[in-house]
């Protein structure tokens, strides 16, 4: 449950630099999901096609971004058995003020990523 080590440097430059142009608006999201009692763990999906999991926030290209993000929370993905321990998932999820987690859904990477929010 924590970044991938073998993620390529470059895959992950892709997905952070595409990452930045959302991320003030997914943080936005995030606090939403939370303050409205969702879920204390927010999930962001992202992928390249259509995705079965939470809801379509941005789609590809909407705002010069290259993947579809996706606002779900811990709770679906215990649901689909995505995630097998919610305890587990909790002691690794990073404080969500500062860290957006993403689930990457790509051919070559299927996982969490906590990526930090830009600093102001």
């Amino acid at each position: 449950m924590q970044n991938d080590p073998e993620l390529n440097p470059k895959y992950l430059g892709q997905i952070s630099s595409d990452f930045v142009k959302v991320a003030e608006l997914l943080k936005e999201a995030s606090y939403q999901i939370r303050k409205r009692g969702f879920s204390e763990h927010p999930v962001f999906p992202i992928s390249k096609n259509d995705l079965p999991i939470g809801q379509l926030l941005y789609e590809a290209g909407k705002m010069e971004n290259e993947w579809n993000y996706y606002a779900s929370f811990a709770e679906e993905f215990l649901e689909r058995k995505l995630i097998e321990d919610k305890e587990v998932f909790v002691q690794a999820y990073k404080d969500p003020d500062e860290f957006c987690c993403l689930f990457i859904v790509d051919k070559d990477f299927t996982n969490f990523l906590f990526i930090p929010y830009p600093v102001d």
